[in-house]
């Protein structure tokens, strides 16, 4: 089995988890959480030997689980935003690969090699694709949650663009350390944090904007 097939099959099994649990909320979500927080513990332990890197990253991991236990225990608005940015941080994931590996643009950064702009370009898009995914699933309905107004789609690309410097960031820390993956639990994605890097920023990221009243 190659790697991307490994890749694709990890992703149908541990999406629709995790969009299970979340449905689901209260102790399950909890119990869920409290794993991926010990496992992305030990990757960090095991992986990683700064204590100045451990604790930027392990703060990062804390404040993100946190915000996804807050947005779903909120209102059911406020659980629709935080699935469709689960769903655009898969988007763009999705597009900066297949736009990278499609298109080959000028190199974006040394921090990240693979990284190219067209990927960039083709994570904005993929992003957008989102909006329009989420809205073909009806659940907007039932709140009354308009995906298709302008500053969703605003929001779209600054969701996307944390997410990718959120990428970065890791890949930075992952570069210090001299390492490709920082773990192997996820056949095809690496570790916990390889899957959930720039997620944890945006998930942070919304909670902030909900607090502002910039999304319901």
């Amino acid at each position: 089995m190659t790697n991307l097939q490994k890749r694709i099959l990890t992703s149908l099994i541990i999406f629709p988890l995790s969009i299970f649990v979340i449905l689901k909320g209260g102790y399950i979500l909890l119990n869920f959480l409290l794993i991926v927080f010990f496992l992305a513990n030990y990757e960090l332990f095991t992986v990683f030997k700064k204590k100045s890197t451990i604790l930027f990253l392990d703060l990062i991991l804390i404040v993100s689980l946190f915000s996804i236990f807050y947005l779903t225990e909120n209102t059911k608005t406020t659980f629709v935003i935080l699935l469709w940015v689960i769903v655009l941080c898969v988007c763009s994931d999705v597009g900066g690969y297949v736009f990278g590996k499609s298109f080959k643009w000028k190199k974006l950064t040394k921090i990240s090699p693979k990284k190219t702009f067209s990927g960039v370009f083709g994570s904005f898009i993929f992003s957008i694709l989102s909006i329009f995914i989420i809205n073909n699933l009806h659940i907007t309905k039932s709140v009354e949650l308009n995906l298709y107004e302008v500053k969703y789609f605003f929001l779209a690309i600054i969701f996307s663009l944390v997410a990718q410097i959120g990428d970065l960031i890791i890949s930075y820390f992952k570069r210090l350390e001299k390492i490709k993956d920082t773990g192997k639990i996820l056949p095809g994605h690496g570790g916990i944090f390889d899957r959930i890097d720039g997620l944890m920023f945006v998930l942070i990221l919304t909670a902030i904007f909900h607090k502002l009243n910039i999304v319901p």
